[in-house]
């Protein structure tokens, strides 16, 4: 290569390491700061608003009216009714059983007989009584004769007699009517007792039976729960006019239903055992046609209550499993979590009424926590992404991470 061409080559060997210099500047690795990681939560933002307080109760149902079936005389029972069985339906009046009346019948045909001839008496003493007061004025005297002479006394005994007699009917009467055994209401056999063949004397228990119109269940209420619901008190002279309180009566003994009822009346005196307050709850018409597609209630059954309370106006409720050992919750402020201590008026085991602590428009933190410190820094997101971000997190490195520039 000649001479002259040497500085040429070597000024453009200088320039293309130049250029390649530019193009690809030394690279120098460095520490990138990164946001440091956030706890993922739900929020929920509260609001004040109207809620109706719902009571949780339980009870065991039972008739209103129940009685006991009970001869008032004596005899073998000769027949019963086909619905004189136990958990058999009967209607007003229904003749369920029926004792020998031969006996009764003679006694009345007797009683009947002795009125007849007390009549008859009667009247052979008032014509004595009549002829003895023409002898009297036929004689010459005046006035009315002494007692003796118009056979006063013979007359009253003879009315007497004709009292006795009728009394003697009355009763011999009642008796041959009291052989027929009939129901005095609509209602179901709870538990029979006698049966055909049967000599029974007065007295004798024949059957336990309930009225089919109405029953009730008792149901103690919570003394914190007594401000939340107004009660059908009564007093001496008047009542306080409140409208009864709903109740829905639920059970699961062969499917889950319920029944729509009343609180229709408060007990006189506080439950020495429990120191609780009772209420009833009825259903009317518990057989009829409006529950012709429910299981028919027993006599004994369980049932749980949910017993409509009062309407509050302006209420702060937050769900119960948010709450922290019953005294507090967490909330969002500025992407920080806070510990905020609560007082709770009222709560069942899904919602809770908050009295002080939180205020309308917090966010209260619907994620499981734990115990989680104040100050905590999270981010807010939906239900769903939520967990997503927890299973994230749980495997992220808490660390800072290294990258180049």
């Amino acid at each position: 290569m000649p001479k002259r061409l040497l500085p040429l080559v070597i000024l453009a060997v200088a320039l293309g390491l130049a250029v390649l210099a530019f193009l690809n500047p030394p690279r120098s690795e460095r520490i990138v700061e990164t946001e440091p990681n956030r706890l993922a939560v739900e929020v929920l933002e509260l609001e004040a608003k109207p809620y109706r307080v719902l009571l949780q109760s339980y009870g065991t149902v039972r008739p209103r009216t129940q009685s006991e079936l009970v001869p008032q005389v004596s005899g073998k029972i000769v027949s019963i009714s086909p619905n004189f069985r136990n958990g058999g339906f009967f209607e007003a009046g229904e003749l369920l059983v029926q004792i020998d009346e031969r006996d009764y019948r003679a006694e009345e045909s007797r009683a009947r007989a002795s009125l007849i001839e007390a009549r008859q008496a009667l009247v052979q003493e008032q014509a004595q009584v009549d002829q003895a007061r023409e002898d009297w004025l036929r004689l010459g005297n005046k006035g009315e004769p002494p007692a003796l002479v118009s056979r006063e006394p013979q007359f009253k005994a003879a009315q007497a007699r004709v009292l006795a007699a009728e009394a003697a009917l009355d009763t011999a009467e009642a008796n041959l009517d009291r052989t027929r055994i009939v129901a005095p209401y609509a209602g179901r056999m709870l538990e029979k007792k006698v049966d055909v063949g049967q000599v029974v004397s007065a007295n004798t228990s024949l059957a336990d039976i309930y009225a089919v119109d109405t029953i009730e269940v008792r149901l103690p209420l919570k003394n914190r729960d007594l401000p939340f619901i107004n009660l059908p008190e009564s007093y001496r002279f008047a009542e306080v006019e409140h409208s009864l309180p709903a109740v829905k009566l639920l059970s699961d003994l062969a499917r889950s239903e319920q029944w729509q009822g009343r609180i229709v009346r408060t007990e006189g005196a506080i439950d020495a055992a429990s120191q609780q307050l009772y209420v009833i709850a009825q259903i009317d018409d518990p057989y009829g046609e409006q529950f012709r597609d429910k299981q028919p209630l027993k006599i004994g059954q369980y049932v749980t209550a949910e017993i409509e309370g009062r309407e509050l106006p302006d209420a702060l409720v937050i769900p119960t499993r948010t709450i922290y050992q019953g005294t507090y919750v967490y909330t969002v402020h500025e992407g920080k979590l806070l510990r905020r201590d609560i007082s709770i008026g009222w709560q069942n085991a899904e919602e809770a009424l908050v009295v002080s602590g939180l205020e309308a428009g917090d966010l209260l933190v619907i994620t499981p926590l734990g115990q989680v410190a104040s100050g905590t820094l999270v981010k807010i997101v939906s239900a769903d992404n939520a967990q997503n971000e927890a299973l994230s997190q749980s495997k992220a490195d808490a660390g800072p991470t290294a990258g180049t520039l």
